[in-house]
């Protein structure tokens, strides 16, 4: 893969970022409530550090070690302890730094220290807590779910090679057998065998490790294939292949209509004096739709009419298109055929 997995830690000027906005909207924001903006500066100066500790220690300590482990009861009480400290260490650096008036904005003669100062001085420590454990938990979940996405993805290209390389060595065995069956017979056909061959080949290392190839390319490829197949079976062969629609410009992954065509070889002239095959290409409202069908002697029917290259390609279509494609096999009396559609861009 060309891209590395995300790394969880967030880069610090993220935090920078953060941690000024917030101050600056706190120093604004108390400042505009009783309109002294130097004395909620100063007030806000001297919580801040305070405030981050808190936070750091919840998202970083507290909630790894208690919350994942779901050790509930031990981290509230940790995290109460750690909201009495701060109450106890903020309050009273600002009666000593600040000034002695540390809770300007109260009503109705209500005084420092007492019940309702604490639930203020709480309850603001707790929206900070709050929001910053939000923005962690946030950050673990996208950063998990793009690993997650990243380690699929490189699951299924690893299995995709393998699947490709189960069905290049496959093709090759069949074609090096026609081309021993023609030297045996000494016949001049085996040259055209041959270039045939190298054209595939070049196709095969060349294209077939792209991702999409033109529809075009691979039609292409499995004339040669056709070709190929003509060559050693003659006349016991009508093979017709036909294109429907505009297919310029269409792209598909590679080698994944040659299994079916070469099933249809495998199968189809088992025991038999002959086999017709026709294969189409349609291109339809944003799908390309290909039939593949072929008769047979059904009194030699194969308990493994599928073969493994089609269960092979079936598992890459699954992989590739997921349920955006639709693949229907119909194995009726002497015909076998393949109705294969995906989605095109």
């Amino acid at each position: 893969m060309k891209d590395q997995v995300a790394n969880r830690t967030i880069p610090m000027k993220y935090h920078l970022y953060f941690w000024i906005a917030y101050f600056l909207f706190n120093v604004v924001r108390w400042g505009s409530y009783f309109d002294d903006y130097w004395y909620s500066f100063k007030s806000n100066l001297v919580e801040f550090p305070l405030h981050i500790l808190v936070v750091y220690f919840n998202i970083y300590f507290l909630i790894p070690r208690f919350i994942l482990k779901k050790k509930y009861l031990e981290y509230a009480v940790l995290f109460v302890i750690c909201l009495g400290a701060h109450y106890v260490i903020r309050s009273g650096l600002n009666f000593w730094l600040v000034t002695e008036d540390i809770w300007p904005e109260a009503e109705g003669g209500q005084r420092p220290f007492g019940f309702n100062h604490i639930v203020a001085v709480v309850v603001g420590e707790l929206y900070v807590v709050g929001l910053t454990s939000a923005i962690k938990f946030f950050a673990d979940y996208i950063y998990e779910r793009n690993q997650n996405q990243q380690l699929r993805e490189l699951q299924y290209q690893t299995e995709l090679k393998y699947l490709k390389s189960q069905i290049q060595p496959h093709f090759y065995f069949n074609t090096l057998n026609n081309l021993y069956a023609l030297t045996l017979k000494k016949s001049s056909l085996a040259s055209d065998v041959v270039l045939k061959l190298s054209e595939i080949m070049q196709y095969i290392i060349y294209d077939a490790n792209k991702k999409k190839v033109d529809l075009i390319q691979e039609i292409n490829y499995i004339d040669n294939y056709v070709e190929l197949e003509k060559i050693r079976f003659g006349n016991l062969v009508d093979i017709n292949i036909g294109i429907s629609g505009d297919i310029d410009n269409i792209k598909v992954a590679p080698l994944i209509f040659l299994p079916f065509i070469e099933n249809a070889f495998k199968h189809g002239l088992r025991n038999t004096n002959g086999m017709t095959l026709d294969i189409d290409f349609e291109r339809l409202d944003g799908q390309l739709l290909f039939k593949c069908k072929n008769t047979f002697n059904a009194n030699a029917r194969s308990n493994n009419i599928n073969g493994i290259g089609v269960k092979n390609v079936e598992r890459r279509l699954d992989i590739l298109y997921g349920n955006k494609h639709k693949l229907d096999i119909f194995d009726k009396d002497d015909t076998y055929e393949v109705l294969l559609q995906v989605p095109i861009k």
